[in-house]
């Protein structure tokens, strides 16, 4: 057992999945959970999730090795400074925030001469559901978490955050804070956008009822993640923004080349355009279930 107690700020989905990774593992001592939804807090100890939980920031970090913020990315700044006090000499603090640089730029504000045990992570995971009811031991396992190391870090408090996602079964990988806004730009916040920007066009329309009543299985697919949380990706879009303008308008782009072919009756290249998508598709699915 490596963390002797470990604090989660945020027991929804993700911060309640992976206490519950770490339990089943059995490297984790005492869970101390933080929120401001009394009611769920208590859901989560009744769960067996956590073991006690504070409304108080600074009393929900005392005496904890392990802090890890599981919050909404606006929320970051305030959280940092509320425990910034509290926390014990060692205390590493990491994160699961979608977007790394607005994190960083937070972390390196508030958290003062603790800044060196900050780690930044995301767990590329979850659902469209929110909620400690929601969170499951198995969330993690096969997939990607990503750490963006910084010049300052402490070198154990990296090991340990490493360490610590690996016993929930997910694979750890590295990616400079720049790099990772990018990529996550264009593989999670542009499609969480689209489907967003979709199902919102369609409920304005005066027929939207009847497009509704006849959407099928392909729309369910496509809309699913728009049932997401509305502020954590409010959020997201406000602390990436950079990253994802410069998606949109690169999408924006090819879908007017879409358009555009569409007008034209151009079947050929209509054919063109799905057959390249649905050959880098099948490739991406080859190992994975899609």
């Amino acid at each position: 057992m490596f963390i002797q107690r470990l604090s989660i700020i945020g027991v929804g989905l993700i911060g309640g999945s992976l206490a519950r990774a770490l339990r089943r593992a059995g490297v984790c001592g005492e869970i101390v959970g933080c929120g401001r939804n009394r009611s769920n807090l208590e859901t989560a100890v009744e769960l067996g999730v956590i073991d006690r939980y504070e409304t108080v920031l600074a009393s929900a970090v005392d005496g904890a090795d392990m802090v890890i913020v599981a919050v909404p990315l606006g929320s970051m700044g305030g959280i940092f400074a509320a425990i910034r006090e509290a926390l014990s000499v060692n205390a590493v603090v990491s994160d699961v925030g979608s977007a790394k640089a607005s994190v960083v730029e937070d972390a390196r504000q508030y958290l003062g001469e603790h800044f060196r045990y900050f780690v930044p992570a995301h767990p590329i995971a979850g659902t469209e559901k929110s909620g400690v009811a929601a969170s499951f031991a198995e969330l993690f396992e096969r997939r990607r978490v990503i750490i963006t190391p910084l010049s300052e870090m402490d070198l154990g408090a990296y090991a340990k955050v490493s360490a610590m996602w690996k016993c929930t079964g997910a694979d750890v990988v590295e990616m400079s804070v720049e790099r990772h806004d990018r990529v996550l730009a264009a593989t999670s916040h542009l499609p969480h956008l689209l489907a967003y920007s979709l199902v919102d066009t369609l409920a304005q329309m005066e027929t939207s009822t009847e497009i509704f009543s006849f959407a099928a299985g392909g729309f369910r697919d496509f809309t699913r993640i728009a049932s997401s949380s509305p502020r954590m990706w409010r959020d997201i879009c406000v602390a990436n923004q950079r990253a994802i303008l410069e998606m949109l308008a690169h999408f924006n782009e090819d879908l007017a080349v879409l358009t555009d072919a569409v007008r034209c009756g151009d079947a050929d290249r209509i054919e063109k355009i799905f057959g390249r998508a649905k050959a880098a598709r099948d490739n991406f699915c080859e190992d994975k279930v899609c």
